[in-house]
């Protein structure tokens, strides 16, 4: 029996974005260079600092079915959307249900359904307050409308990393399958949180970026000019089974999921510490049983803020070396917080796919301090070996992961 039988690949693909309402347009967005910020033009935003995100280009609530979508928080549903297109994608594998298992990982969970019905009970009253309220905000939401759609009785499992959630939730599917307790890993991220408070608080913190008279330009990754990240929305979810049986059942793999590694900081609450980036990134590489030369792209978290940008590309250095083509996507999504994990593995996986790095946007002037080869202008085309997307969050989570060429 070959050894790549054993490998652990991804079949199945789905997503929708601010750029687009699957993966097939999310991806042409990222190769065309598209930004999906855009201004916020509602009433409720006048007064805010911030005026800018990352917003959907597809309503969920075009796709599924309207009395479900009622019972459901926006980031539950764009979950569904995103896992049915990966089921879907992945051939629907007829597997026990109950070695079935879900992973869907998020930040913030039903954060619109608990801000909302908070403001309906203080201006109505008790009797208006939904019924479907807590199955609406409850963060392992969207992993339980998941494993419900698609009969899985394996597990319905919700890592709440912060940014790190979603790279967390795939990691938690490869050690499913590789410690036998599934077959079949429907994984991801989803986050939607596009609203006053949040919007507040980062602009407070001075982590969001307030260009809002150049919302496609906001921003701009590893750039001398960067300010702040901007808010995003999007799921992007994951089919992950073990080569052999995908073979068997003549389904396609995309790429094999070769690595994980996943550590914490212990160190401060919002302010990243290289050592534990640098970590999850050895990790990840040893893994996968390879050596930090053959990581031939990174796809960076570089969410476009000034200190943290600098900390990675140090924590790549150190990690990997100055040999990768480094990208940051977040320049044309934003940040999809728990969904930025699973996006970055999305663009990880088709670069692999597709031998396609795509470009980062807004770089005029890259950093002087950042010692990396990041790709601009035009996407980079050639064969890659093996590529690791990074994913870092608020309390010390880093999680990266490793992907290679399908066997």
């Amino acid at each position: 029996m070959s050894a790549h039988t054993n490998d652990v690949v991804v079949t199945g693909l789905g997503a929708t974005t601010p750029l687009g309402g699957d993966v097939a347009s999310t991806w042409s967005g990222m190769l065309a260079g598209r930004s999906g910020i855009s201004a916020i033009e509602e009433e409720w935003a006048a007064g805010l600092p911030v005026k800018i995100a990352g917003r959907l280009k597809t309503e969920p609530t075009e796709v599924l079915e309207r009395v479900q979508a009622r019972r459901m928080d926006r980031c539950e549903q764009i979950a569904l959307v995103a896992a049915r297109e990966a089921w879907a994608d992945a051939g629907r594998p007829d597997v026990d249900p109950e070695r079935l298992a879900v992973v869907i990982g998020t930040a913030t969970g039903g954060a619109l359904t608990m801000l909302g019905q908070d403001d309906v009970l203080e201006t109505s009253g008790v009797r208006r307050v939904s019924p479907h309220t807590v199955p609406m905000l409850m963060a392992n939401g969207p992993a339980a409308w998941v494993s419900i759609d698609l009969g899985a009785r394996g597990g319905a499992h919700t890592p709440v990393s912060a940014c790190a959630s979603g790279a967390e939730a795939i990691a938690m599917g490869l050690d499913l399958i590789r410690l036998g307790r599934a077959d079949v890993v429907v994984a991801g991220g989803t986050e939607a949180c596009i609203h006053p408070l949040p919007l507040a608080g980062f602009a407070q913190a001075k982590a969001h970026s307030t260009r809002n008279d150049a919302p496609q330009q906001a921003s701009r990754p590893f750039d001398t000019d960067r300010d702040g990240f901007v808010i995003g929305e999007g799921a992007v979810v994951v089919v992950l089974e073990r080569a052999g049986s995908a073979a068997s059942r003549g389904a396609r793999a995309h790429a094999t999921l070769a690595g994980a590694g996943v550590t914490s900081d212990a160190h401060h609450i919002t302010a990243a510490h290289p050592e534990g980036q640098v970590r999850a990134m050895r990790l990840a590489v040893t893994s996968a049983g390879l050596d930090p030369l053959a990581v031939e792209h990174v796809h960076a978290h570089a969410t476009s803020t000034p200190k943290g940008d600098l900390v990675e590309a140090e924590s790549i250095t150190e990690a990997i070396g100055t040999h990768p083509a480094v990208t940051a996507t977040k320049s044309m999504t934003g940040h999809l917080f728990g969904a930025a994990g699973a996006i970055g593995a999305l663009a990880t996986i088709l670069a692999v796919r597709d031998g396609v790095i795509p470009a980062t946007q807004n770089l005029d002037t890259l950093d002087p301090e950042v010692k990396l080869d990041v790709v601009a202008g035009q996407p980079r085309h050639g064969r890659l070996t093996a590529a690791l997307t990074n994913s870092f969050g608020f309390g010390g989570h880093n999680a990266s992961l490793v992907f290679t060429p399908a066997p």
